[in-house]
């Protein structure tokens, strides 16, 4: 039951190149900063990376980018990577836009195994074409497939060496589906505990899901776009 790991590069060796890999967060917000980093280190490519966005420039999914390892995103907000709309543009880099509730959606069927749903978000959309569409209660309804992956990209606050974990805050957004809709889980953790220091009823995502896990280090913590109030 002891999931441990020793580090990041110790949990990713077994990606090779092509691998599908889920990766948690929202904007900079709970993102695996250690997991990304040891991906560019070694140095893995033709990736397809489900996120909710692309990180920015120089952070998060962004080094990913830079150094041409990704092939194709899925994602739904991509709109502060300016070196994203550049690949985009040029023909390196595959995307597959999803309303960002849809994501959330196909991520959550995924790891609940249901294999495709209808939502009438996107229909009339470029989101709906060359997808099957049905009325429903009169509304117009578009068929999304679920999402699943080969690995899953985890960023959690605590957790305990089974693999048990709670998140902080906003920092669950897309780190909890995305934990039950992998064949291999790897969790960092800002505080790795004993077995029993976590309270049963406060965990997020019990140990069954997750494969492998190890205590993070260096975090950032950045923020995406500050905004302040003028005086």
């Amino acid at each position: 039951m002891d999931k441990r790991v020793a580090n990041a590069d110790a949990a990713i060796q077994n990606i090779r190149d092509g691998a599908t890999i889920m990766m948690g967060g929202f904007g900079l917000c709970g993102i695996p900063e250690n997991l990304i980093a040891a991906v560019k280190r070694k140095g893995v490519k033709n990736l397809t990376v489900i996120s909710n966005n692309a990180g920015v420039d120089d952070f998060g999914i962004g080094l990913l980018l830079q150094t041409r390892q990704v092939k194709k995103m899925i994602s739904t907000y991509v709109g502060e990577n300016k070196l994203f709309e550049k690949l985009v543009l040029s023909g390196e880099l595959e995307v597959e836009l999803n309303p960002q509730g849809t994501l959330a959606e196909r991520i959550r069927a995924g790891g609940a195994g249901i294999p495709a749903f209808f939502t009438p978000t996107g229909y009339g959309t470029m989101i709906a074409e060359g997808k099957e569409t049905r009325e429903f209660g009169g509304r117009m309804c578009v068929l999304e497939k679920a999402l699943r992956a080969q690995f899953a990209f985890i960023k959690a606050w605590k957790g305990d060496r089974w693999g048990n974990l709670i998140f902080r805050k906003t920092s669950r957004n897309f780190n909890a589906p995305m934990a039950t809709a992998a064949d291999f889980v790897i969790a960092e953790v800002e505080e790795l505990v004993d077995v029993g220091k976590l309270n049963p009823d406060g965990i997020h995502i019990p140990s069954i899901y997750v494969n492998a896990i190890f205590q993070g280090t260096n975090y950032e913590k950045r923020i995406e776009r500050r905004t302040v109030r003028k005086a």
